[in-house]
């Protein structure tokens, strides 16, 4: 039998758990995530924006965060389903490897840096380094994202249902990136790309994920140039 652990203060009914944070420490709050076991509900109130919130959460658990959240909301996430009611500081999401990380507002800059899996949805908008050198993350966003996204973005596909800032996808490997208005520019090896039919079924596929309506074929679609792979004296100024 396993041994549920809470937060002394923590509201028990049957599998669901409630955490009012504004009596209990965030590292009592994360420990009790860490000890959770899969199929349960925990709902964390009075977040304050306070940071490092339901980190590294290694169980098939749903977790309801009502209010905002500071930095690194639902950093290292290995499994389950966190919801922020809210905003989310620097970092959300960060080297997230599997799961789904809601947040129905705004994020700050490098949400889901170095994700590894996963999906992270964003409702509004995201700041600078948004999807900083992701490695298969999916990420959509719902508005505008900052300067320098998808920097050395590696593998994951970005969508952006708004308009996305300067060097965008600068020094960008395999990752594709969707963008539905306009891009300020795009960073050193970055270009437009065709939308197949295979792209148009896999934006599809991200946007329903998210619970977005907006039309595949509005979009755009970058990648790599697959100039800077290596290093050629050709193409050193691009550096």
């Amino acid at each position: 039998m396993v041994t549920l652990t809470a937060p002394e203060n923590a509201e028990k009914t049957q599998d669901s758990f409630s955490v009012d944070l504004a009596g209990s420490p965030v590292r009592d709050l994360n420990q009790a995530l860490h000890n959770a076991v899969d199929g349960q509900s925990w709902t964390v109130t009075s977040p304050g924006g306070k940071h490092s919130l339901a980190v590294g959460i290694s169980a098939d658990v749903t977790v309801s965060i009502e209010g905002h959240a500071g930095y690194y909301a639902a950093g290292m996430h290995q499994k389950g389903d966190v919801t922020i009611t809210g905003n989310a500081g620097v970092g959300l999401a960060e080297n997230i490897m599997s799961g789904r990380v809601h947040v129905t507002g705004d994020a700050s800059q490098s949400a889901a840096a170095t994700g590894h899996g996963g999906l992270v949805v964003i409702d509004g908008n995201a700041g600078a380094r948004c999807g900083i050198s992701m490695k298969g993350v999916d990420i959509v966003v719902g508005g505008n994202i900052g300067h320098m996204s998808a920097f050395m973005a590696q593998a994951g596909r970005l969508v952006v249902c708004g308009d996305a800032g300067e060097a965008l996808g600068d020094s960008i490997y395999e990752a594709r990136i969707y963008v539905k208005g306009t891009v300020a520019s795009l960073g050193a090896d970055c270009i437009e790309k065709p939308m197949k039919a295979e792209h148009m079924d896999e934006l599809r596929e991200l946007l329903a994920a998210a619970g977005r309506t907006d039309n595949s074929a509005e979009f755009k679609r970058y990648g790599s140039a697959r100039n800077l792979y290596h290093f050629h004296v050709d193409n050193s100024t691009s550096y």
